[in-house]
């Protein structure tokens, strides 16, 4: 693949919709050109304390944050910079786990009541099952990073996770 965004949301609790933070990396001609970062107003907004062990983020972190459309808006007109000819939809996101992802998106185009543009995604967690196999211990964002040839420092950070997969996609997808 050689144009692509690698996408990670964090969510705030149980539910898909309540995104509360965003990571992007912009990949154009298999080269890293730009990202994207934001923390987001939950929908719900309320945090569940499992969700907070993961990512450590809380109201302090996101009461004065966006709510999803204006963050989302910010992130279209950042790759629409890199793409300009380009439909929403056009260039593929690739996540870790996509599956997690694309249902975040999902519901949060749902909550928001917008038009959702059909979004492509690749899973970089099926790329992995399906070039290393059983040759690693697991599939994890870290563990398939690192056999990659990539150190992911602050897993669970949006944008941490999204620079690496977005380093997975341009090596085995």
């Amino acid at each position: 693949m050689k144009d692509f965004v690698a996408i990670d949301f964090e969510t705030a609790n149980g539910k898909r919709s309540s995104i509360c933070s965003v990571g992007a990396v912009i990949v154009k001609n298999g080269e890293i050109v730009d990202s994207f970062y934001s923390l987001v107003k939950p929908t719900p907004n309320y945090y569940a304390w499992f969700c907070q062990e993961v990512h450590g983020l809380d109201y302090c972190d996101t009461d004065d944050a966006d709510f999803f459309p204006e963050v989302w808006s910010r992130l279209q007109e950042k790759v629409h910079a890199y793409f300009p000819f380009i439909e929403d939809g056009e260039v593929p996101f690739v996540a870790h786990n996509a599956r997690f992802d694309e249902g975040c998106l999902r519901a949060a185009f749902a909550t928001f009541e917008l038009a959702l543009p059909n979004y492509e995604f690749m899973d970089t967690l099926a790329a992995s099952r399906n070039y290393f196999g059983s040759a690693l211990l697991n599939h994890q964002l870290h563990t398939v990073a690192a056999a990659c040839g990539y150190d992911l420092q602050n897993h669970h950070h949006a944008l941490a996770d999204a620079e690496a997969c977005a380093w997975i996609a341009r090596e085995i997808v």
